[in-house]
């Protein structure tokens, strides 16, 4: 992955001239001052661990698996959030690990678990490296590196030294069960191999996240991921039927069958808990058929209510495509759902629902027609193949655009939220306003866009792109718009994440959706199974109140 953007360096391609110029008479974007540094110009603090740490870690996981190099230390410098990547490009590295452990087992997992508890080293379990929240930068003691961000509370006095604990050596398929259609994954294997294990034998997770290119099945878990065809699929929280986990106190082994009423589901403990609760080594999950059709398609509704409306009567009434997703109106004016045209005026007016259908040839023509039905009911307009493919076609491509977009001097950066169906048009309009009026008064007026990517039979998620000039200081600049975003969606009703997590940048606005007392109980679940602390200190935990 390219250390300072977003994955394969080699489908980096800049921007059309008139989308550069687009860019500069509408939101008075500028060319970057200069280009980023060159990886091997890059400085990194000399490590924090002694030489009897490294010589410890490396009789567990080998020599050739301990680096502190500061190539490999760079490479796992924080996640792929904007500020992280404007962060990076500016030669900023405080951040870095002190060094990159690569285990090979769930045994060797633990006792580097148990080393670094022993020896008060923080622990960062790493599989894609695509977080978007923080999740990837511990919050260390006073005498470490890490700064604190929105007041997170540091990990105990004495752990200022963390590791990388990079799984990608745990990148087995381990077994498949056709009976139960299950399969056991380790963490560190990436979606597409996972993908193409599976389909050796005919099936299939169904699980396409717009990070699938590079995130792993560990990170899928840890963060609750949810995939572009979750309408047919689930999220990826709800193929996980049994989960084993390593944490400094022992191991847990869960999942004796899909569904139990014996207690509460620890599963559901460990899924979403980022590595803060201990680190997941090994998932076992639900599988499908590889479908033997799929199509997709296009509709255009007049406004983003209409489509909205339309979107819920296919979620509570059916029949429910594989994919449903829905633009508004200037996401579907700039033509984001086909990024390879933007800039290009692919899109007309109104907004772009793209629809899929995976299935048998029979289940997935009787799905399109009744889907049309109501679609057309609801005031849709088809549109053909055309619009839906070309989604298809390049619906991991945005993070590159992103890319592209800061190369041109260009602030790009996402979030999202979900609520219900009712709340739906509140919170749009909420965090919409926020955004928009935050960035204005800092004298850079953004670009605004949203779509529908995951609905429910009660609610639906809300994904927001916002394209800006960068400012004096961009980071700071969005630190202001995103906390007055995340104050929005808490003001109108909606969940902090729906699938990008907690980390740290969401940490205090998590706090306040599950209140004091359900704080509390993830504190003592964290004491419990981490007591030294190591844990991602920072991440997902919100701190106890201050006496």
């Amino acid at each position: 992955m390219l250390w300072s953007g977003w994955g394969d360096p080699a489908k980096a391609a800049p921007l059309p001239e008139g989308t550069a110029g687009l860019l500069r008479d509408l939101l008075g974007v500028r060319p970057a001052a200069a280009a980023p540094p060159a990886l091997r110009a890059l400085k990194v603090a000399d490590p924090r661990l002694s030489g009897a740490d490294l010589t410890a870690l490396a009789a567990i996981v080998g020599d050739g698996n301990v680096r502190a190099d500061a190539e490999t230390r760079v490479r796992h410098t924080r996640g792929k959030s904007t500020p992280d990547l404007l962060r990076i490009r500016a030669g900023e590295t405080s951040d870095a690990p002190d060094a990159v452990v690569l285990p090979g087992s769930h045994e060797e997992v633990l006792a580097v678990l148990g080393e670094c508890a022993a020896r008060r080293i923080a622990v960062v379990p790493f599989g894609g490296g695509t977080s978007v929240v923080g999740g990837l930068e511990p919050v260390l003691s006073e005498a470490g590196r890490t700064s604190t961000p929105h007041g997170a509370p540091a990990a105990p006095r004495g752990v200022d030294a963390f590791i990388a604990l990079d799984l990608r050596r745990m990148d087995r398929l381990v077994e498949i069960d056709e009976v139960s259609r299950t399969a056991v994954l380790q963490p560190g294997l990436r979606a597409p191999d996972a993908e193409a294990l599976l389909a050796e034998r005919g099936f299939t997770l169904g699980h396409f996240p717009q990070s699938f290119e590079w995130a792993t099945i560990g990170g899928f878990a840890a963060a609750r991921s949810s995939g572009q065809a979750s309408a047919g699929y689930g999220r990826f929280d709800d193929m996980v039927v049994g989960l084993t986990v390593a944490t400094p106190e022992g191991a847990l082994d869960l999942g004796r069958a899909p569904k139990s009423a014996a207690g509460p589901d620890l599963r559901q403990l460990v899924l979403g808990s980022e590595g803060a609760l201990g680190v997941i080594t090994s998932v076992t999950v639900r599988i499908r058929p590889v479908p033997e059709a799929r199509e997709y398609e296009g509709w255009r509704f007049a406004s983003f209510d209409a489509g909205a409306a339309a979107l819920r009567r296919l979620a509570q009434d059916g029949p429910l495509p594989t994919v449903l997703r829905l633009s508004d109106e200037t996401e579907t004016m700039v033509g984001l759902a086909d990024p390879s045209a933007i800039g290009e005026g692919a899109s007309s007016a109104g907004c772009l629902a793209v629809l899929g259908f995976e299935g048998t040839p029979a289940d997935v023509a009787a799905r399109r027609a009744g889907a049309a039905e109501v679609l057309r009911d609801a005031g849709g307009e088809p549109l053909g193949a055309g619009p839906g493919e070309k989604w298809e076609h390049g619906r991991f491509n945005a993070p590159y655009l992103r890319d592209s977009l800061l190369d041109a001097g260009a602030f790009a950066e996402t979030l999202e939220t979900a609520a219900f169906w009712s709340d739906v048009p509140e919170l749009y309009e909420a965090v919409r306003t926020a955004l928009t009026g935050t960035l204005s008064e800092a004298g850079t007026p953004p670009l605004v866009m949203c779509h529908i990517s995951h609905v429910y039979p009660s609610g639906a998620s809300l994904y927001f792109t916002v394209v800006s000039a960068q400012g004096e200081d961009p980071v700071e600049h969005w630190a202001r718009a995103k906390r007055a975003a995340n104050d929005a969606i808490v003001d109108a009703g909606g969940t902090i994440s729906h699938h990008h997590g907690v980390g740290t940048d969401h940490r205090d606005w998590y706090a306040k959706e599950i209140g004091p007392l359900g704080a509390a109980v993830l504190r003592a679940v964290k004491e419990r199974v981490d007591p030294a602390g190591i844990l991602n200190p920072g991440v997902l935990v919100p701190p106890a109140p201050e006496a």
